[in-house]
């Protein structure tokens, strides 16, 4: 019975010890801690700020926000009324970025424009499991139900547009369609550069978008099959209420900063939230930023996706963003002393 009673005392230990390590801690730092504070233009990130504090429901966010979208010095304003918080909770601290696609297309299928770009099927319902990828491509499910938003020629850029989760068209005519988000078949995205790593088709330093898009130029039939071992597929809407110049809309549903918007969990980060982000690297980045979206694949108190623009270039430099670094949370006072502990 002793030795039992003991076995289980260590167990109880050692799942308690195991617990510790994972509950997430946070760390009330000084303005003066972060690297490159004083350089950086805080009347950017202050305007972005405004773009979504006021659908922060909070009576401590509703107040600075009333107070943001006076005529307020903007450094003054973050360090009167915010403390930084350092969050983590054990794991690796990883920075990526994102963009939004930009794709040439038509409204109508034609020899160049053939790959079909799907609004939401209604039997399908967001948070079920559905057709895969394949299935869906392959056995024509979805063919002649009039579904079609537009047309692309870019299967490789279709494939990340539903990676990323919105995008552009900019249609035979000159205009440009916008599209949201709408849904998705319920399956997990499953890396294209991983599976090429897996065959031994490329090592992990040589893969990048430009290469699959160009692997898979070069071999239609396996590319097909390659793009569809991954079985996750998104369905858009369009975004008729966005100028052409707006950002694509992120989870709080306003349009993106370039720059100045993030994506982060928002299990750790509040979304709506000031971020200072310092990232290592070739490319040092330390600038504040705010949180206003999320991902699938962003998860952890120390995980960020910068937001990084629209088109070619941005998915170009999107794909190189890829560093160490930490993200310190700007909360308001009273928040920040209230939440010092661990949660």
């Amino acid at each position: 019975m002793r030795r039992a009673a003991a076995i289980a005392l260590g167990l109880w230990l050692g799942a308690s010890a195991a617990l510790a390590q994972t509950l997430p801690s946070r760390q009330i730092l000084d303005f003066s801690d972060l690297k490159g504070w004083a350089a950086d233009d805080h009347a950017a990130a202050l305007n972005t700020f405004t773009n979504t504090c006021r659908d922060l429901d909070a009576p401590d966010w509703q107040a600075l926000c009333a107070l943001a979208t006076k005529q307020v010095a903007p450094r003054p304003f973050f360090e009167m009324f915010f403390r930084p918080v350092l969050i983590m909770d054990g794991q690796s601290p990883l920075i990526t970025g994102y963009f939004e696609p930009e794709l040439l297309g038509s409204r109508t299928r034609t020899a160049r424009f053939r790959y079909p770009v799907y609004r939401m099927p209604p039997e399908l319902k967001e948070g079920t499991l559905w057709f895969s990828r394949a299935e869906i491509e392959n056995q024509g499910i979805l063919e002649g139900r009039g579904l079609e938003l537009a047309w692309v020629e870019d299967t490789v850029g279709l494939f990340y547009m539903q990676v990323q989760g919105s995008g552009r068209i900019r249609l035979t005519d000159g205009s440009v369609m916008r599209l949201g988000f709408a849904g998705s078949n319920g399956h997990k995205y499953r890396s294209p550069g991983q599976e090429l790593v897996r065959r031994g088709v490329y090592g992990i330093h040589q893969v990048s978008a430009r290469v699959i898009r160009s692997w898979v130029a070069r071999n239609p039939l396996l590319g097909r099959e390659l793009l569809q071992s991954s079985p996750g597929y998104v369905f858009f809407r369009k975004l008729s209420d966005m100028d052409t110049g707006d950002g694509p809309k992120g989870a709080m549903n306003r349009s993106l900063t370039a720059g100045r918007s993030l994506a982060i969990d928002p299990e750790f980060v509040p979304l709506g939230a000031p971020v200072w982000l310092e990232k290592a690297g070739a490319k040092p980045l330390r600038r504040l930023f705010v949180a206003q979206d999320t991902g699938s694949a962003i998860k952890g108190a120390q995980r960020a996706d910068v937001f990084v623009g629209s088109g070619d270039a941005a998915g170009q430099q999107a794909a190189t963003l890829k560093d160490r670094g930490r993200l310190i949370v700007l909360l308001p006072i009273e928040m920040a002393f209230d939440g010092a502990g661990a949660f």
